[in-house]
Protein backbone atom coordinates (compact mmCIF):
# COMPACT_ATOMS: atom_id res chain seq x y z
CA UNK A 1 0.00 0.00 0.00
CA UNK A 2 2.83 2.37 0.63
CA UNK A 3 3.93 2.10 -2.77
CA UNK A 4 0.73 2.67 -4.48
CA UNK A 5 -0.38 5.52 -2.03
CA UNK A 6 2.42 7.83 -4.04
CA UNK A 7 2.58 5.82 -7.21
CA UNK A 8 -1.25 6.44 -7.52
CA UNK A 9 -1.70 9.27 -5.50
CA UNK A 10 -4.49 10.68 -8.30
CA UNK A 11 -6.28 7.79 -8.70
CA UNK A 12 -9.30 6.48 -6.39
CA UNK A 13 -8.89 5.68 -3.11
CA UNK A 14 -5.25 7.46 -3.02
CA UNK A 15 -6.76 10.30 -4.48
CA UNK A 16 -9.18 10.72 -1.65
CA UNK A 17 -6.68 10.00 1.24
CA UNK A 18 -4.15 12.80 -0.05
CA UNK A 19 -7.35 15.19 -0.50
CA UNK A 20 -8.67 13.91 3.05
CA UNK A 21 -5.51 14.11 4.92
CA UNK A 22 -4.69 17.86 3.20
CA UNK A 23 -8.62 18.96 4.43
CA UNK A 24 -7.40 17.85 8.08
CA UNK A 25 -3.70 19.28 7.98
CA UNK A 26 -5.75 22.93 7.12
CA UNK A 27 -7.80 22.50 10.03
CA UNK A 28 -5.03 21.95 12.26
CA UNK A 29 -2.75 25.08 10.80
CA UNK A 30 -6.26 26.92 10.88
CA UNK A 31 -6.62 26.07 14.70
CA UNK A 32 -3.17 26.31 15.99
CA UNK A 33 -2.66 29.96 14.29
CA UNK A 34 -2.69 31.56 17.29
CA UNK A 35 0.13 30.19 19.34
CA UNK A 36 2.87 31.54 17.05
CA UNK A 37 1.74 35.34 17.15
CA UNK A 38 0.76 35.05 21.15
CA UNK A 39 3.95 37.12 22.40
CA UNK A 40 2.36 39.69 19.70
CA UNK A 41 -0.93 39.84 20.33
CA UNK A 42 0.00 40.26 24.17
CA UNK A 43 2.13 43.50 22.89
CA UNK A 44 -0.61 44.78 20.86
CA UNK A 45 -3.80 44.15 23.18
CA UNK A 46 -1.63 44.54 26.47
CA UNK A 47 -2.41 41.41 27.63
CA UNK A 48 -1.58 40.05 31.21
CA UNK A 49 -0.13 36.35 30.80
CA UNK A 50 -3.38 34.95 32.52
CA UNK A 51 -5.19 36.41 30.06
CA UNK A 52 -2.75 34.80 27.01
CA UNK A 53 -3.13 32.00 28.78
CA UNK A 54 -7.28 32.30 28.78
CA UNK A 55 -6.98 32.58 24.66
CA UNK A 56 -5.19 29.27 24.62
CA UNK A 57 -8.25 27.90 27.08
CA UNK A 58 -11.10 28.94 25.04
CA UNK A 59 -8.83 27.21 21.60
CA UNK A 60 -10.00 23.75 23.00
CA UNK A 61 -13.15 24.27 24.78
CA UNK A 62 -15.59 23.88 22.42
CA UNK A 63 -13.82 21.00 20.23
CA UNK A 64 -14.76 18.06 23.27
CA UNK A 65 -18.69 18.89 22.39
CA UNK A 66 -18.35 19.60 18.79
CA UNK A 67 -16.84 16.13 18.04
CA UNK A 68 -19.80 14.95 19.40
CA UNK A 69 -21.86 16.75 17.25
CA UNK A 70 -19.66 16.59 14.30
CA UNK A 71 -19.86 12.71 14.60
CA UNK A 72 -23.47 12.78 14.43
CA UNK A 73 -24.02 15.13 11.40
CA UNK A 74 -21.14 13.19 9.47
CA UNK A 75 -23.40 9.81 10.25
CA UNK A 76 -26.05 11.67 8.74
CA UNK A 77 -24.99 13.77 6.16
CA UNK A 78 -21.79 12.21 4.93
CA UNK A 79 -18.09 12.93 5.37
CA UNK A 80 -18.27 15.28 1.65
CA UNK A 81 -20.44 17.62 2.39
CA UNK A 82 -19.77 17.55 6.71
CA UNK A 83 -15.52 18.63 5.80
CA UNK A 84 -16.37 20.96 3.32
CA UNK A 85 -19.14 22.81 5.35
CA UNK A 86 -16.35 22.83 8.36
CA UNK A 87 -14.03 24.59 5.80
CA UNK A 88 -15.85 27.28 5.10
CA UNK A 89 -17.04 27.88 8.65
CA UNK A 90 -13.65 28.19 9.35
CA UNK A 91 -13.11 31.54 7.92
CA UNK A 92 -16.14 32.94 10.12
CA UNK A 93 -13.50 32.58 13.84
CA UNK A 94 -11.00 33.77 11.81
CA UNK A 95 -12.32 36.68 10.58
CA UNK A 96 -13.48 37.45 13.83
CA UNK A 97 -10.29 36.80 15.47
CA UNK A 98 -8.32 39.18 12.63
CA UNK A 99 -10.68 42.07 12.88
CA UNK A 100 -10.66 42.08 17.08
CA UNK A 101 -10.38 44.78 18.79
CA UNK A 102 -10.71 43.85 22.35
CA UNK A 103 -9.95 40.91 24.43
CA UNK A 104 -13.83 39.83 24.60
CA UNK A 105 -13.66 39.70 20.73
CA UNK A 106 -10.37 37.74 20.76
CA UNK A 107 -11.76 35.25 23.11
CA UNK A 108 -15.32 34.83 20.59
CA UNK A 109 -12.97 34.29 18.39
CA UNK A 110 -10.86 31.30 20.07
CA UNK A 111 -13.91 29.93 21.28
CA UNK A 112 -15.60 29.73 18.00
CA UNK A 113 -12.38 28.14 16.74
CA UNK A 114 -12.47 25.37 18.79
CA UNK A 115 -15.03 23.99 16.65
CA UNK A 116 -12.58 23.58 13.64
CA UNK A 117 -10.62 21.71 15.62
CA UNK A 118 -13.13 18.81 15.35
CA UNK A 119 -12.31 18.07 12.16
CA UNK A 120 -10.38 15.13 12.63
CA UNK A 121 -13.12 12.81 13.23
CA UNK A 122 -14.96 13.55 9.95
CA UNK A 123 -11.64 11.74 7.57
CA UNK A 124 -11.99 8.44 9.51
CA UNK A 125 -14.75 7.44 8.29
CA UNK A 126 -14.00 8.79 4.69
CA UNK A 127 -11.07 6.79 4.72
CA UNK A 128 -13.30 4.05 6.36
CA UNK A 129 -15.58 3.89 3.20
CA UNK A 130 -12.22 4.01 0.58
CA UNK A 131 -10.33 1.20 2.13
CA UNK A 132 -10.86 -2.44 3.14
CA UNK A 133 -10.08 -3.14 7.06
CA UNK A 134 -7.07 -5.33 5.89
CA UNK A 135 -5.48 -1.40 5.46
CA UNK A 136 -7.34 0.52 7.02
CA UNK A 137 -4.98 1.08 9.92
CA UNK A 138 -2.25 2.20 7.60
CA UNK A 139 -4.60 4.55 5.81
CA UNK A 140 -6.24 6.05 9.28
CA UNK A 141 -2.68 6.43 10.78
CA UNK A 142 -1.82 8.47 7.20
CA UNK A 143 -4.44 10.62 7.36
CA UNK A 144 -4.25 11.30 10.68
CA UNK A 145 -0.34 11.41 10.82
CA UNK A 146 0.06 13.23 7.95
CA UNK A 147 -2.97 15.58 8.93
CA UNK A 148 -1.90 16.31 12.74
CA UNK A 149 1.13 17.45 11.41
CA UNK A 150 -0.57 21.01 10.76
CA UNK A 151 0.09 22.16 14.43
CA UNK A 152 3.88 21.93 13.69
CA UNK A 153 3.46 23.40 10.29
CA UNK A 154 1.62 26.14 11.44
CA UNK A 155 4.47 27.00 14.65
CA UNK A 156 6.81 26.99 12.13
CA UNK A 157 5.29 29.07 9.09
CA UNK A 158 2.31 31.34 10.51
CA UNK A 159 5.24 34.07 11.58
CA UNK A 160 6.86 33.52 8.23
CA UNK A 161 3.18 34.05 6.64
CA UNK A 162 2.88 37.38 8.54
CA UNK A 163 6.13 38.58 7.40
CA UNK A 164 5.70 38.29 3.95
CA UNK A 165 2.10 39.79 4.04
CA UNK A 166 3.48 42.91 6.10
CA UNK A 167 4.77 44.29 2.90
CA UNK A 168 1.39 44.20 0.93
CA UNK A 169 0.28 47.46 -0.46
CA UNK A 170 -1.16 49.42 2.20
CA UNK A 171 -4.80 48.72 0.84
CA UNK A 172 -4.55 45.29 2.28
CA UNK A 173 -3.39 46.81 5.48
CA UNK A 174 -5.30 46.81 8.81
CA UNK A 175 -5.94 49.66 10.20
CA UNK A 176 -3.35 49.72 12.94
CA UNK A 177 0.87 48.73 12.66
CA UNK A 178 1.98 45.90 14.33
CA UNK A 179 5.28 46.01 14.99
CA UNK A 180 7.62 42.81 16.69
CA UNK A 181 10.94 42.06 16.33
CA UNK A 182 12.07 39.28 14.59
CA UNK A 183 15.29 37.81 14.10
CA UNK A 184 15.53 35.39 11.21
CA UNK A 185 19.21 34.96 10.01
CA UNK A 186 21.70 37.43 11.02
CA UNK A 187 21.61 40.08 9.49
CA UNK A 188 18.08 40.02 8.39
CA UNK A 189 15.80 41.12 10.26
CA UNK A 190 11.81 43.13 10.75
CA UNK A 191 9.91 45.22 12.48
CA UNK A 192 6.74 44.53 11.05
CA UNK A 193 4.56 42.05 11.61
CA UNK A 194 1.01 41.40 10.04
CA UNK A 195 -0.86 38.60 12.32
CA UNK A 196 -3.90 39.40 11.61
CA UNK A 197 -3.73 39.56 7.65
CA UNK A 198 -2.01 35.87 8.13
CA UNK A 199 -4.71 34.45 10.33
CA UNK A 200 -7.38 36.04 7.89
CA UNK A 201 -5.44 34.10 4.94
CA UNK A 202 -5.53 30.76 6.49
CA UNK A 203 -9.60 31.20 6.91
CA UNK A 204 -9.38 32.09 3.26
CA UNK A 205 -6.96 29.51 2.19
CA UNK A 206 -9.26 27.18 4.08
CA UNK A 207 -12.67 28.22 2.86
CA UNK A 208 -11.19 27.74 -0.66
CA UNK A 209 -10.41 24.43 -0.22
CA UNK A 210 -13.48 23.33 1.72
CA UNK A 211 -15.06 24.58 -1.96
CA UNK A 212 -12.42 22.57 -3.81
CA UNK A 213 -12.75 19.33 -1.56
CA UNK A 214 -16.83 19.17 -1.97
CA UNK A 215 -16.35 18.92 -5.63
CA UNK A 216 -13.37 16.60 -6.01
CA UNK A 217 -14.64 13.90 -3.71
CA UNK A 218 -17.75 11.47 -3.19
CA UNK A 219 -18.80 9.43 0.65
CA UNK A 220 -17.95 6.30 -1.22
CA UNK A 221 -16.31 4.47 -4.59
CA UNK A 222 -18.25 3.95 -7.27
CA UNK A 223 -21.57 1.24 -6.52
CA UNK A 224 -21.39 1.47 -2.79
CA UNK A 225 -23.80 2.77 -0.42
CA UNK A 226 -23.27 5.04 2.21
CA UNK A 227 -25.16 3.47 5.37
CA UNK A 228 -26.37 6.05 7.58
CA UNK A 229 -27.95 4.90 11.13
CA UNK A 230 -31.38 5.36 11.32
CA UNK A 231 -31.12 8.63 13.60
CA UNK A 232 -28.45 10.94 14.20
CA UNK A 233 -29.48 12.32 17.90
CA UNK A 234 -27.58 10.10 19.76
CA UNK A 235 -25.48 6.75 19.49
CA UNK A 236 -27.45 3.60 18.77
CA UNK A 237 -26.52 0.54 20.86
CA UNK A 238 -27.38 -2.64 20.76
CA UNK A 239 -28.79 -3.74 24.46
CA UNK A 240 -30.14 -2.25 27.23
CA UNK A 241 -26.52 -2.74 29.61
CA UNK A 242 -24.63 -0.73 26.57
CA UNK A 243 -27.18 2.15 26.32
CA UNK A 244 -26.64 2.62 30.79
CA UNK A 245 -22.95 2.08 30.28
CA UNK A 246 -23.13 4.89 27.00
CA UNK A 247 -24.60 7.42 29.79
CA UNK A 248 -21.53 6.78 32.35
CA UNK A 249 -19.32 7.38 29.61
CA UNK A 250 -21.02 10.37 28.56
CA UNK A 251 -20.59 11.96 32.14
CA UNK A 252 -16.94 12.50 31.60
CA UNK A 253 -17.45 14.71 28.77
CA UNK A 254 -19.58 16.92 30.45
CA UNK A 255 -17.75 17.03 33.42
CA UNK A 256 -14.52 18.12 32.05
CA UNK A 257 -16.10 20.92 31.05
CA UNK A 258 -17.43 22.18 34.12
CA UNK A 259 -13.31 21.73 35.36
CA UNK A 260 -12.95 24.24 32.30
CA UNK A 261 -15.23 26.46 33.84
CA UNK A 262 -13.41 26.59 37.23
CA UNK A 263 -10.09 27.31 35.66
CA UNK A 264 -11.88 29.55 34.02
CA UNK A 265 -12.61 31.84 37.48
CA UNK A 266 -8.97 31.10 38.60
CA UNK A 267 -7.75 33.88 35.61
CA UNK A 268 -10.85 36.26 36.88
CA UNK A 269 -12.86 35.49 33.16
CA UNK A 270 -15.89 34.30 35.26
CA UNK A 271 -17.12 35.22 38.53
CA UNK A 272 -18.21 32.36 40.87
CA UNK A 273 -21.59 33.26 39.70
CA UNK A 274 -20.85 32.87 36.17
CA UNK A 275 -19.12 29.63 37.13
CA UNK A 276 -22.20 28.24 38.38
CA UNK A 277 -24.18 29.60 35.68
CA UNK A 278 -22.12 27.42 33.58
CA UNK A 279 -22.21 24.49 35.51
CA UNK A 280 -26.55 24.44 35.34
CA UNK A 281 -25.98 24.69 31.47
CA UNK A 282 -23.49 21.83 31.25
CA UNK A 283 -26.16 19.62 33.77
CA UNK A 284 -28.93 20.28 31.41
CA UNK A 285 -26.63 19.89 28.08
CA UNK A 286 -26.00 16.36 29.68
CA UNK A 287 -29.54 16.20 30.22
CA UNK A 288 -30.85 16.80 26.56
CA UNK A 289 -27.90 14.39 25.18
CA UNK A 290 -29.57 11.94 27.25
CA UNK A 291 -32.85 12.37 26.23
CA UNK A 292 -31.53 12.31 22.60
CA UNK A 293 -30.25 8.66 23.38
CA UNK A 294 -32.86 7.63 25.06
CA UNK A 295 -35.34 8.70 21.82
CA UNK A 296 -32.77 6.59 19.72
CA UNK A 297 -32.80 3.70 21.75
CA UNK A 298 -36.27 3.77 23.29
CA UNK A 299 -37.79 0.68 21.10
CA UNK A 300 -34.59 -1.38 22.50
CA UNK A 301 -35.20 -0.34 26.12
CA UNK A 302 -38.82 -1.24 26.25
CA UNK A 303 -37.93 -4.96 24.46
CA UNK A 304 -40.09 -4.10 21.25
CA UNK A 305 -37.08 -4.23 19.09
CA UNK A 306 -34.03 -6.98 19.60
CA UNK A 307 -31.07 -6.90 17.63
CA UNK A 308 -29.71 -10.44 15.79
CA UNK A 309 -26.56 -11.55 16.67
CA UNK A 310 -25.06 -9.63 13.28
CA UNK A 311 -26.20 -6.68 14.35
CA UNK A 312 -24.76 -6.20 17.88
CA UNK A 313 -21.76 -4.78 18.71
CA UNK A 314 -20.43 -4.02 22.38
CA UNK A 315 -19.80 -0.73 23.68
CA UNK A 316 -17.11 -1.94 26.19
CA UNK A 317 -15.20 -1.60 22.60
CA UNK A 318 -16.13 2.04 22.40
CA UNK A 319 -15.40 2.62 26.26
CA UNK A 320 -11.82 1.17 25.79
CA UNK A 321 -10.62 3.04 22.64
CA UNK A 322 -12.03 6.25 24.74
CA UNK A 323 -10.04 5.36 27.76
CA UNK A 324 -6.72 4.50 24.97
CA UNK A 325 -7.01 7.90 23.29
CA UNK A 326 -7.56 9.77 26.63
CA UNK A 327 -3.81 8.49 27.86
CA UNK A 328 -2.00 8.92 23.94
CA UNK A 329 -3.61 11.46 22.55
CA UNK A 330 -4.62 13.34 25.72
CA UNK A 331 -0.85 13.27 26.69
CA UNK A 332 0.43 14.27 23.41
CA UNK A 333 -1.51 17.63 23.78
CA UNK A 334 -0.40 17.90 27.33
CA UNK A 335 3.20 17.14 27.43
CA UNK A 336 3.48 19.41 23.47
CA UNK A 337 2.05 22.24 25.65
CA UNK A 338 5.29 21.51 28.49
CA UNK A 339 8.27 20.31 26.37
CA UNK A 340 9.58 23.78 25.21
CA UNK A 341 9.62 25.10 29.49
CA UNK A 342 10.49 21.51 30.17
CA UNK A 343 14.14 21.46 27.94
CA UNK A 344 14.88 24.75 28.86
CA UNK A 345 14.52 24.78 32.79
CA UNK A 346 16.26 21.17 32.57
CA UNK A 347 19.13 21.99 30.78
CA UNK A 348 19.25 25.80 30.89
CA UNK A 349 18.98 26.50 27.18
CA UNK A 350 17.39 29.55 25.70
CA UNK A 351 14.15 29.15 24.32
CA UNK A 352 14.36 29.09 20.63
CA UNK A 353 16.86 25.70 21.19
CA UNK A 354 14.44 24.43 23.61
CA UNK A 355 11.34 25.01 21.19
CA UNK A 356 13.42 23.21 18.38
CA UNK A 357 14.29 20.20 20.42
CA UNK A 358 10.77 19.92 22.02
CA UNK A 359 9.22 20.36 18.11
CA UNK A 360 10.70 16.85 17.68
CA UNK A 361 7.86 15.58 19.29
CA UNK A 362 4.99 16.48 17.10
CA UNK A 363 7.64 15.96 14.11
CA UNK A 364 7.39 12.34 14.90
CA UNK A 365 3.78 12.11 13.60
CA UNK A 366 4.79 12.09 10.17
CA UNK A 367 6.07 8.61 10.83
CA UNK A 368 4.90 7.49 14.09
CA UNK A 369 1.04 7.43 13.55
CA UNK A 370 0.91 5.64 9.90
CA UNK A 371 3.53 2.98 11.45
CA UNK A 372 1.18 2.53 14.63
CA UNK A 373 -1.27 1.74 11.91
CA UNK A 374 0.87 -0.17 9.81
CA UNK A 375 1.60 -2.07 12.65
CA UNK A 376 -1.94 -2.27 13.31
CA UNK A 377 -2.60 -4.20 9.60
CA UNK A 378 0.83 -5.99 9.55
CA UNK A 379 1.11 -8.14 13.00
CA UNK A 380 -2.64 -10.28 12.54
CA UNK A 381 -3.58 -8.93 16.15
CA UNK A 382 -5.40 -5.00 16.82
CA UNK A 383 -5.77 -5.73 20.08
CA UNK A 384 -2.27 -7.08 21.01
CA UNK A 385 -0.78 -4.54 18.89
CA UNK A 386 -2.76 -1.60 21.16
CA UNK A 387 -1.38 -3.41 24.20
CA UNK A 388 1.98 -3.35 23.53
CA UNK A 389 2.30 0.41 22.11
CA UNK A 390 0.20 1.69 24.98
CA UNK A 391 2.55 -0.74 27.87
CA UNK A 392 5.70 0.95 25.58
CA UNK A 393 4.02 4.86 26.00
CA UNK A 394 3.59 4.25 29.69
CA UNK A 395 7.33 3.03 30.50
CA UNK A 396 8.21 5.74 27.85
CA UNK A 397 6.90 8.23 30.14
CA UNK A 398 7.92 6.68 33.79
CA UNK A 399 11.56 6.89 31.84
CA UNK A 400 10.89 10.55 31.30
CA UNK A 401 10.34 11.07 34.75
CA UNK A 402 14.08 10.41 35.47
CA UNK A 403 15.19 13.04 33.33
CA UNK A 404 17.46 15.75 35.11
CA UNK A 405 19.76 18.28 34.02
CA UNK A 406 22.60 15.54 34.83
CA UNK A 407 21.41 13.56 31.74
CA UNK A 408 23.29 14.23 28.11
CA UNK A 409 21.29 16.11 26.42
CA UNK A 410 21.13 14.16 23.35
CA UNK A 411 19.70 10.65 24.92
CA UNK A 412 17.36 13.00 26.87
CA UNK A 413 15.86 14.07 22.72
CA UNK A 414 16.70 10.49 22.11
CA UNK A 415 14.15 9.52 25.30
CA UNK A 416 11.56 11.69 24.21
CA UNK A 417 11.56 10.63 20.53
CA UNK A 418 10.95 7.32 21.64
CA UNK A 419 8.32 7.51 24.21
CA UNK A 420 6.81 9.81 21.20
CA UNK A 421 6.34 6.73 18.53
CA UNK A 422 4.88 4.73 21.12
CA UNK A 423 1.99 7.64 22.12
CA UNK A 424 1.91 8.58 18.21
CA UNK A 425 1.63 4.93 17.28
CA UNK A 426 -0.58 4.27 19.78
CA UNK A 427 -2.92 6.71 18.08
CA UNK A 428 -2.63 5.17 14.92
CA UNK A 429 -3.78 1.94 16.52
CA UNK A 430 -6.82 3.23 18.36
CA UNK A 431 -7.78 4.22 15.04
CA UNK A 432 -7.25 1.47 12.94
CA UNK A 433 -9.98 -0.22 15.07
CA UNK A 434 -12.33 2.84 15.01
CA UNK A 435 -13.84 2.06 11.97
CA UNK A 436 -13.90 -1.87 12.56
CA UNK A 437 -16.19 -1.93 15.69
CA UNK A 438 -19.71 -0.80 13.70
CA UNK A 439 -19.53 0.79 10.77
CA UNK A 440 -22.85 3.02 10.18
CA UNK A 441 -21.88 4.94 13.19
CA UNK A 442 -18.31 5.31 12.73
CA UNK A 443 -18.38 8.62 12.88
CA UNK A 444 -20.09 9.16 16.49
CA UNK A 445 -17.48 6.70 17.88
CA UNK A 446 -15.12 8.51 16.35
CA UNK A 447 -16.55 11.41 17.44
CA UNK A 448 -16.81 9.84 21.28
CA UNK A 449 -13.05 8.67 20.91
CA UNK A 450 -11.43 11.94 19.59
CA UNK A 451 -13.24 13.85 22.28
CA UNK A 452 -11.61 11.91 25.14
CA UNK A 453 -8.78 12.85 23.65
CA UNK A 454 -9.31 16.44 24.57
CA UNK A 455 -10.57 15.19 27.59
CA UNK A 456 -7.56 13.34 28.94
CA UNK A 457 -5.42 17.08 27.81
CA UNK A 458 -7.46 19.11 29.93
CA UNK A 459 -7.77 16.26 32.75
CA UNK A 460 -3.72 16.15 32.59
CA UNK A 461 -3.24 19.76 32.22
CA UNK A 462 -5.08 20.69 35.45
CA UNK A 463 -3.73 17.90 37.59
CA UNK A 464 -0.03 19.51 36.50
CA UNK A 465 -1.38 23.19 38.34
CA UNK A 466 -2.16 20.95 40.77
CA UNK A 467 0.84 19.53 40.79
CA UNK A 468 2.57 23.47 40.69
CA UNK A 469 -0.31 24.94 43.66
CA UNK A 470 1.45 21.90 45.91
CA UNK A 471 4.87 22.27 45.13
CA UNK A 472 4.73 26.14 45.33
CA UNK A 473 2.69 25.42 48.81
CA UNK A 474 5.25 23.52 50.18
CA UNK A 475 8.52 25.56 49.24
CA UNK A 476 7.30 28.78 50.24
CA UNK A 477 5.46 30.00 47.50
CA UNK A 478 7.61 29.09 44.71
CA UNK A 479 7.17 25.58 42.76
CA UNK A 480 9.91 23.32 42.32
CA UNK A 481 9.59 22.29 38.55
CA UNK A 482 11.60 19.90 38.41
CA UNK A 483 9.67 17.61 40.96
CA UNK A 484 6.33 19.18 39.30
CA UNK A 485 7.70 17.86 35.69
CA UNK A 486 8.59 14.15 37.43
CA UNK A 487 5.32 13.79 39.24
CA UNK A 488 3.58 14.78 35.63
CA UNK A 489 5.46 12.56 33.73
CA UNK A 490 4.59 9.96 36.29
CA UNK A 491 1.30 10.28 35.87
CA UNK A 492 1.38 9.79 32.52
CA UNK A 493 3.40 7.11 32.60
CA UNK A 494 1.05 4.78 35.67
CA UNK A 495 -2.57 5.82 33.48
CA UNK A 496 -0.57 4.39 30.30
CA UNK A 497 0.20 1.09 32.15
CA UNK A 498 -3.45 0.43 34.19
CA UNK A 499 -5.00 1.64 29.88
CA UNK A 500 -2.98 -1.04 28.81
CA UNK A 501 -3.22 -3.71 31.88
CA UNK A 502 -7.11 -3.10 31.21
CA UNK A 503 -6.71 -3.62 27.20
CA UNK A 504 -5.60 -7.17 27.81
CA UNK A 505 -8.97 -8.22 29.80
CA UNK A 506 -11.62 -6.03 28.45
CA UNK A 507 -10.65 -4.86 24.62
CA UNK A 508 -11.64 -7.43 22.13
CA UNK A 509 -10.47 -8.30 18.61
CA UNK A 510 -12.93 -6.56 16.29
CA UNK A 511 -14.80 -9.07 14.06
CA UNK A 512 -13.67 -9.42 10.22
CA UNK A 513 -10.21 -7.04 11.73
CA UNK A 514 -8.37 -8.25 8.28
CA UNK A 515 -11.59 -8.59 5.99
CA UNK A 516 -11.30 -7.39 2.53
CA UNK A 517 -14.44 -6.26 2.95
CA UNK A 518 -16.52 -4.09 5.84
CA UNK A 519 -19.29 -5.57 7.83
CA UNK A 520 -22.23 -5.52 5.84
CA UNK A 521 -20.97 -4.59 2.18
CA UNK A 522 -22.31 -7.86 -0.19
CA UNK A 523 -19.37 -8.33 -2.21
CA UNK A 524 -21.05 -9.34 -5.08
CA UNK A 525 -23.07 -5.97 -5.67
CA UNK A 526 -20.43 -3.67 -4.71
CA UNK A 527 -17.12 -4.82 -4.89
CA UNK A 528 -14.28 -2.73 -3.30
CA UNK A 529 -11.92 -1.61 -6.21
CA UNK A 530 -9.16 -3.35 -3.89
CA UNK A 531 -10.57 -6.55 -4.31
CA UNK A 532 -10.81 -6.45 -8.79
CA UNK A 533 -8.82 -7.14 -11.49
CA UNK A 534 -6.38 -4.84 -11.86
CA UNK A 535 -8.33 -4.04 -15.24
CA UNK A 536 -11.71 -3.68 -13.59
CA UNK A 537 -10.29 -1.91 -10.54
CA UNK A 538 -8.44 0.93 -13.21
CA UNK A 539 -11.96 1.54 -14.97
CA UNK A 540 -13.70 2.14 -11.41
CA UNK A 541 -10.73 4.54 -10.62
Amino acid sequence: MLVELFSKATQGRYRILHLTWFAFFLTFVIWFNFPPFATTIAQDFGLEPAQVGTIGLCNVALTVPARIIIGMLLDKYGPRLTYSALLVYALIPCTIFATAQSFNQLVLGRLLMGIVGAGFVIGIRMTAEWFPPKEVGTAEGIYGGWGNFGSAFSAFTMVLFGLALAFLPGAFQFPEQETFRVLLFPPFQTDILNWRAAILGTGIIGALYGIFYYFNVTDTPPGKVYQRPKSARGMEVTSVRDFWFLLIMNIPLTAILMVLAWRLTKVNFLTTGGMYIAWACLIALYAFQTYNCWTVNKDLLSGDKVYPPEERYRFKQVAMLELTYIVNFGSELAVVTMLPAFFEGTFGLDKATAGTIAASYAFMNLMSRPGGGLISDKMGSRKWTMVVLTAGMGLGYLMMSTVSGAWPLPLAVLLTMACSFFVQSSEGATFAMVPLVKRKVTGQIAGNVGAYGNVGAVAYLTMRLLFTDGSAAANGGEAVMSVVNAQFFQLLGIAGLIVAFLCVFFLEEPKGSFAEFHEGEDPGMHPHPSALPEEQSARLM
